[in-house]
């Protein structure tokens, strides 16, 4: 039954409607019971005795015999509903391929290799490899009735994208790689990315295609989230960004990943505390979004706006920040749930910064999900962040039964996690924080404030994280008695 919620959960209202309609078609009885079983799982997933609900009595034979058929039906519903959707180069060039192959087989050679060469050049025009290698291959096959190229010349051809293909494949194992040690918690990002490139034999050189590099850095930009090591690894990425930059002739072609990785970079030196370039590839990104009659700009919105907020509060300018998030439109982005929920939590980030409070509150209390949903949807470093933000929310507004609680709470819940990934810093934070509510006097106390900087800031505040910073600037100001929101953009300038 959760797995059919869970499925059920992926299906935006549009497709829900579509679904049932979909399954009213496909009835070929009136009693049958699968839209009663889909309307009361999306309407209650957890819902238990779905048996005497549908049948009146108990009936778990026939329920697991429903729930089956509604099971492969709502596969079956996606994946067509995907085919639908498709219409990538990759299935036309599929289609042209397989068209010539016919032709080739029924002696028509001059409609075959027309064809083919459609294939071909739609293929190498998108860096298609796996499709190249069978092009060639059926070239190669049949190249004895056209005689239209020279064996050599496409042998050549065939063996050079090979090679391609071969370098698609070690990024995807370096990718793969990547991942892994991101879960096995390794600390030093950076050695792991060279090493894992050295291991599969990547160079970040030109010879690399624009989809390589996307890849490389999307991959960077997930460790640096993960790592929060974004001072470390940004050589790293300006290093990939210039090879990008040099393929000039691709920036149209490959627009979706441009913008995606003009992204990357913008959100790369915002982390690092330089808005101001930050800024310029923003500025960048956006005109890029309205290229092609705008044709990716709704995909990209939420990224652009979420930097877009971030830089103009870190630059002294909340209220025009708080003005952007109070517009942004969150119903027309709700198939984009982890750039959603990153500018709800800024959003509440930046209202608790302005000391507005009960407003902070408010939003947060529209996050009505479970922590376990929240986890699967934006990650552990968002909900531990989410957790801690409701915290601090209730120590300003002084509730001191719900401080307590939250306190005890996080401290179960993510502890251990905390400590396994070497993050001790904010279980110490935590600590800090509760001695200080607990006790205003430790403000006096030289020992305590040499303490706070000393536990939880790195040796160096140019390297240290942006949010990991706000996180302590709010315990020195609450300590020192300053403006939380001045003391941030003062420290971030003397950082600059």
């Amino acid at each position: 039954m959760n797995t059919i919620s869970s499925i059920i959960s992926t299906l935006s209202t549009e497709e829900k409607r579509s679904f049932i309609a979909f399954l009213k078609q496909k009835n070929k009885r009136t009693d049958t019971k699968n839209i009663e079983l889909f309307i009361l799982l999306e309407a209650h997933p957890n819902t238990k005795d779905i048996d005497l609900i549908l049948y009146k009595k108990p009936a778990k034979g026939a329920l697991h015999a429903l729930c089956k058929r509604l099971h492969d039906t709502l596969i079956d519903f996606i994946a067509s509903k995907s085919f639908e959707r498709e219409t990538s180069e990759e299935m036309e060039i599929l289609k042209l391929l397989l068209a010539s192959r016919i032709f080739f087989e029924q002696k028509q050679y001059k409609i075959a290799l027309k064809t083919i060469n459609k294939a071909e050049y739609k293929a190498k025009s998108n860096d298609l490899y796996n499709i190249l290698n069978e092009i060639y291959y059926t070239k190669i096959q049949y190249n004895h009735v056209s005689l239209k190229e020279p064996l050599n010349q496409l042998i050549i051809n065939f063996k050079n994208n090979q090679k391609s293909l071969k370098q698609e494949e070690n990024l995807n194992l370096f990718y793969a790689h990547i991942q892994n040690k991101l879960i096995e918690g390794k600390s030093d990002s950076v050695l792991a990315i060279h090493n894992s490139l050295s291991l599969f034999d990547i160079s970040i050189t030109n010879d690399l295609t624009y989809r390589s590099l996307f890849k490389i850095l999307e991959i960077t930009n997930q460790t640096a989230n993960i790592s929060r090591d974004f001072y470390s690894i940004l050589p790293f990425v300006e290093t990939t960004y210039q090879q990008i930059k040099e393929k000039k002739q691709f920036l149209d072609k490959h627009l979706f990943y441009h913008i995606q990785i003009l992204y990357y970079v913008a959100n790369s030196y915002f982390r690092n505390k330089n808005f101001t370039v930050s800024e310029e590839y923003l500025h960048h990104m956006n005109n890029q979004m309205i290229k092609q009659n705008k044709k990716f700009y709704k995909r990209f919105f939420p990224q652009y706006t979420l930097v877009k907020a971030l830089n103009l509060n870190y630059t002294g300018k909340a209220t025009e920040a708080i003005s952007l998030l109070e517009n942004f439109k969150f119903d027309k982005f709700k198939n984009q749930t982890t750039y959603v929920l990153d500018i709800k939590l800024t959003f509440i980030m930046i209202l608790f910064q302005q000391k507005k409070y009960r407003e902070s509150l408010r939003y947060y209390q529209e996050l009505h999900h479970r922590d376990t949903w929240y986890t699967e949807k934006a990650g552990i470093i968002w909900v531990i962040k989410k957790n801690l933000i409701e915290i601090l929310l209730h120590i300003e507004l002084d509730h001191i039964d719900l401080v307590e609680s939250r306190v005890k709470s996080f401290r179960k819940k993510h502890a251990t996690h905390l400590k396994s990934k070497g993050e001790d810093r904010v279980l110490r934070f935590l600590s800090l924080t509760m001695s200080f509510y607990h006790n205003r006097d430790l403000a006096n106390n030289k020992n305590f404030i040499f303490k706070i900087k000393n536990t939880l800031l790195k040796d160096s505040t140019e390297q240290e994280d942006i949010f990991t910073l706000s996180f302590y600037i709010w315990l020195k100001s609450k300590v020192e008695k300053t403006d939380f929101y001045k003391t941030t953009l003062e420290m971030i300038q003397q950082v600059n």
